[in-house]
């Protein structure tokens, strides 16, 4: 059983570069894989290892400057949920593309797990899924509004567009752990409203703390590793990860005859050629191989890039 930790804090990183090589050895001695990105503005990663590894890891970053506060966001998994290690320095630990933005100076109200339910039953609450349009068909909380956004940088240019909907309302906005949701509210303050609130800890912590019977989530939440999917308690979920264009597939998609494991699903199989099929059908044989021998494939086909908190 492996320990999946998600973290992400903004803090000021005056030389992010400077921080990279003792955070790496530190990832590489403790055996863990998973991603983790620095910039200026701070961390964001999602990693997994051992417990005892986890724990080393988790130690080292909240000795970094403005990072001893950082909250983690942690789950199991059964097997490893990442191919590699990856520590990359970022413009941003999660791009937006507005550089003026900057949570440190000031975000919405955060609310807690328990309280959300309250907030966003009550008919004066506009609620905002702040994911991308590929994570929201897989769960959403009940009446949140899609703005059906590829990636995260188009929220700004959505937002703009649908003013004239959201000013003089209270605004609730959440997303997978906390860090898009974080940066999005800093963002609406910057642009003059005033009651904006978000989901303290994401919908992780949501379903890692309202009891099913009381949840007003419905589907899975999407999570950028192998697991694809998890439901209440980060239980892992039922989705699968179509390997040519890195996109969920719910069990009913499985049941298609476009769906072929490694090859294709019903979302792209129209739109790769008879070659392209074939090298996909290839691709899946050695990584089936290198499983039966013990081995991670080199080839294998990572998830949609994305926040990993």
């Amino acid at each position: 059983m492996f320990t999946v930790a998600a973290l992400y804090r903004f803090a000021r990183f005056d030389d992010p570069a400077a921080l990279r090589p003792a955070l790496l050895a530190a990832c590489e001695a403790s055996g863990i894989k998973g991603t983790i990105l620095l910039a200026r503005e701070g961390i964001n990663g999602t990693i997994a290892g051992s417990a005892a590894a986890i724990a080393t890891v988790i130690a080292h970053v909240r000795s970094l400057p403005g990072c001893a506060d950082t909250e983690v966001k942690y789950s199991t998994a059964e097997a490893m949920p990442f191919h590699r290690l990856k520590v990359r320095l970022k413009r941003e630990i999660v791009t937006m593309g507005q550089p003026d933005i900057d949570p440190l100076g000031g975000v919405g109200t955060y609310v807690a797990p328990a309280d959300w339910n309250a907030l966003i039953d009550s008919p004066d609450t506009i609620v905002i899924d702040t994911r991308n349009d590929y994570e929201v068909q897989v769960g959403s909380f009940a009446g949140a509004i899609d703005p059906a956004t590829a990636s995260f940088s188009e929220f700004p240019d959505w937002f703009r567009a649908h003013r004239g909907e959201l000013a003089d309302k209270k605004i609730a906005m959440f997303c997978t752990g906390g860090i898009r949701c974080e940066k999005a509210t800093a963002f609406l303050k910057a642009e003059g409203l005033d009651e904006v609130y978000h989901l303290k800890g994401g919908i992780l912590k949501y379903l890692e703390e309202v009891p099913a019977d009381q949840s007003r989530w419905q589907g899975e939440c999407f999570v950028f590793d192998e697991r694809v999917a998890v439901g209440h308690g980060l239980t892992a979920g039922s989705h699968a990860l179509c390997r040519a264009c890195r996109m969920p597939v719910s069990p009913e998609a499985r049941q298609s005859p476009h769906y072929v494991e490694g090859v294709s699903c019903p979302a792209c199989h129209d739109s790769r050629d008879e070659a392209q099929r074939a090298g996909y059908a290839e691709r899946h044989r050695q990584v089936k191989l290198a499983e039966a021998r013990g081995e991670a494939h080199v080839g294998a086909v990572a998830l949609p890039a994305g926040p990993s908190a």
